[in-house]
């Protein structure tokens, strides 16, 4: 059975530096054999997040239908002031959408994260903040976990970065949860 990683990341301009990053991410999964979806920038303009709404708009519908059926997730943030972006983050609150299903939240799936900041402080607490939304909404974040220095490493528009050792960790945490997801599948 193919494994199936959903990536969620990036903002709202097109091709940013953490959509590439979450590329990255994700060619170490395909690698691994999974097959890959990415949604971002214009995929993440998603109403702010309300439970008491029934009716999704179409790109909200089908961010909860590509996490009901994944079997891992990559997430990929910007820091904003030291933590995630409120694009990611209003993305992540509509997993409470999954809450009825047999598998509700990310419960059992194995979630890489990654954060992406121009600087060290909003880089790594960015990465923390993932790892604690993910840990609340029952995904096994991958032991190894991005933080990406925008301001010391660039990925070009074709993905290729200029940082080797940066590019292999982020192909190892792709890498990772398609070995965990294998395991749980």
């Amino acid at each position: 059975m193919t494994v199936t990683v959903v990536g969620i990341g990036g903002s709202v301009r097109p091709d940013s530096q953490s959509e590439r990053v979450l590329h990255a991410a994700l060619e170490g999964a395909r690698e691994a054999g999974a097959k890959v979806r990415a949604i971002t920038g214009a995929d993440l303009d998603l109403p702010f997040y309300d439970p008491h709404v029934t009716e999704r708009s179409a790109n909200a519908a089908e961010l909860v239908e590509a996490l009901r059926t994944a079997d891992g997730v990559l997430i990929a943030s910007p820091g904003y002031h030291g933590t995630v972006s409120g694009l990611v983050k209003n993305a992540l609150d509509y997993v409470e959408d999954l809450r009825g299903d047999a598998r509700p939240y990310l419960d059992g799936r194995a979630v890489g994260c990654i954060g992406t900041a121009y600087g060290w402080q909003a880089t790594v607490t960015t990465l923390q903040a993932l790892r604690s939304v993910v840990h609340a909404l029952r995904g096994w974040p991958t032991p190894l976990g991005g933080a990406v220095n925008s301001a010391e490493t660039r990925f070009d528009a074709d993905g290729g970065c200029e940082d080797e050792k940066v590019a292999a960790t982020l192909r190892t945490i792709g890498r990772q949860v398609v070995e965990f997801a294998e395991r749980r599948v």
